[in-house]
Parts: C-alpha cells; sequence; structure tokens
C-alpha cells in the first residue's frame, strides 16, 4: 500500500482566495495556435498578398497600355487603308492643289474617284482628314503627313511612269496617361488602271 504524503506549502501555493487550485486550469492538450503563431501567420500572409496584389495592379496596367496602344496603331491602320484604296481605284492625282508630280513632297493630296467626286486629304490639328472629317482616333496625333507623287501627267504628255504616290506619317500614338509611344509609317500605293 503506498501512501500520499501531503506538502502543505505546495498546496497552499496551489490554492487562490476564491479556493480553486490552479492546477484545475491548466490545459489538458494543446488545441490551438498561440497568439504569436496567429501574429506571424497573419503578417506573413500579409506580406505576400501585398506583393501578389502589387504585381497583379501592374499587370493591368501594362495590360490598359498595350489595349491602347493596339487601339491607335489599329486606327491609324485603317486610316492608312482606306487612303490607299481609294488612291489606287482613283485618277487625276494632284499634290497641293497642282496636277502635277510632287517629288519634293506635298501636305494636300487629291484625287478624283470612280464616283468622280474628288478626294482630299491633308494635315488638321494633329489629325488625317478626309474632305474636312477626321480619319484617326484622337489618341493618334500626327505631327507630319507628306506624300510624294510622281507619273501625273498622262503618256500623250510624255510621261510614261505609272501614277505613285508614297505617303509618309510622322507622330505618336497615346499608350496611357501621359505616356506616348512615336511612329514613322511609310507606305506607296498606285493606280491600277493604265495611264500611258
Amino acid at each position: 500500500m503506498s501512501m500520499k504524503i501531503r506538502n502543505p506549502k505546495s498546496e497552499a501555493r496551489n490554492e487562490s482566495i476564491f479556493g480553486f487550485r490552479a492546477s484545475s486550469f491548466e490545459l489538458r492538450a494543446k488545441r490551438g495556435y498561440t497568439l504569436i503563431e496567429l501574429i506571424v501567420a497573419m503578417g506573413l500572409f500579409a506580406l505576400v498578398m501585398t506583393l501578389v496584389s502589387g504585381a497583379y495592379l501592374m499587370m493591368i496596367n501594362v495590360t490598359r497600355q498595350a489595349q491602347s496602344l493596339s487601339t491607335g496603331i489599329n486606327n491609324l491602320s485603317f486610316a492608312l487603308e482606306t487612303m490607299t484604296r481609294t488612291v489606287r481605284t482613283s485618277t487625276n492625282y494632284s499634290c497641293n492643289g497642282l496636277q502635277q508630280d510632287c517629288t519634293t513632297g506635298g501636305s494636300i493630296f487629291s484625287v478624283v474617284n470612280t464616283g468622280g467626286q474628288t478626294i482630299s486629304y491633308a494635315l488638321s490639328n494633329g489629325a488625317i482628314t478626309q474632305n474636312g472629317s477626321t480619319l484617326t482616333d484622337p489618341s493618334v496625333n500626327v505631327t507630319s503627313l507628306t506624300f510624294y507623287v510622281s507619273g501625273t501627267q498622262t503618256g500623250s504628255s510624255g510621261d510614261k511612269n505609272q501614277p505613285h504616290v508614297t505617303i509618309t506619317i510622322v507622330g505618336t500614338v497615346s499608350d496611357g496617361p501621359s505616356k506616348t509611344q512615336p511612329f514613322y509609317i511609310e507606305t506607296g500605293a498606285t493606280m491600277r488602271g493604265i495611264d500611258l
């Protein structure tokens, strides 16, 4: 038979003023996280989320810039396609209002389309215009539009060259708030009909 020896000092330490023993409040098993572990975990989570959200916001900004740049370039491409299609199917090329070659470059170019209407292209307030109507988007700022025209005279006047126009466009395309990308485009078009 074993006997327990009571130690009055240890019993006094385990009792409080309310008569409860401190040992009755001991945790029997570790069932959760400590406050320090939770604070560290939340801090790491916040750090990772800050880095991920920063990368996400940067990707959104890059996507917006790419979309606005693409929109501007597509609009400029549409304007050039409209001009070259009209040039190919028209007659009576004139540069700066005169029906003659313009090998040094001109700022206004006119043709007579298949319907007999005169179509003029020019630069106005940073935009390419066709008979006064704007062809380019406000996100495209054209600083220079030059037409180089050759072969405007007919074969009976001694000109044996097919009419040809080279168009050069210089400007900037907006790719976001206060951001622009410069461009330089050169294209050419030759009249489809025989002009000899």
